[in-house]
């Protein structure tokens, strides 16, 4: 969807990897390195989209690092594209239409960092259905042409591995609010 609209792949990569997950930041060479592309073609994007105001740099020592500009006027709707183009909306709205017990949802993996390496990670949280959500994903997996490989965990051994999902980039997708007690 997004390579009919925007025809550099750079550009497309970088959008991904800031608006996935609005907390990663990178600068030049790491981005060039991660995309295998020249630092010459990123840092043009990268200062093509700085002088957009979509992102955001901030000098850190020798390097200057980028990341989603969250008071932009257009990030919630960027940010929807993108999670459009991977497929999330679809996976979170199936999911919690359809399993009933999620207490939340969130992505670890590539693509909590911003990278569209064609596996999702998603964990679940929550007493599911474990045979509808085979049947889902492989819906699911076959509408956004991305494989998704899930972990599902109960609430208690959720609390034991929080701990293991601080270490790296989570991007959470859903959580239930808390039920509040009548007056």
């Amino acid at each position: 969807m997004l390579e009919s609209l925007i025809t550099s792949k750079t550009r497309i990569n970088l959008l991904l990897k800031f608006f996935l997950n609005p907390s990663t930041q990178g600068y030049l060479r790491e981005l060039a390195a991660e995309f295998g592309e020249s630092s010459n073609a990123v840092r043009l994007e990268l200062n093509r989209l700085t002088n957009a105001k979509v992102l955001q740099s901030k000098p850190e020592g020798r390097t200057i690092q980028y990341r989603a500009n969250i008071s932009h006027p257009f990030f919630e709707e960027i940010s929807s594209v993108v999670r459009k183009m991977v497929g999330l909306d679809h996976i979170i709205e199936k999911v919690v239409a359809e399993l009933g017990g999620l207490e939340r949802a969130f992505v670890t993996g590539d693509y909590a960092s911003g990278r569209d390496s064609g596996l999702i990670d998603l964990v679940l949280v929550g007493e599911i259905d474990r045979g509808r959500l085979e049947h889902l994903t492989t819906k699911t997996e076959i509408l956004i042409r991305r494989k998704i490989r899930t972990l599902v965990v109960s609430e208690t051994e959720y609390q034991k591995l929080k701990p293991r999902f601080t270490e790296e980039p989570v991007l959470l997708l859903w959580e239930s609010l808390p039920v509040e007690a009548p007056c």
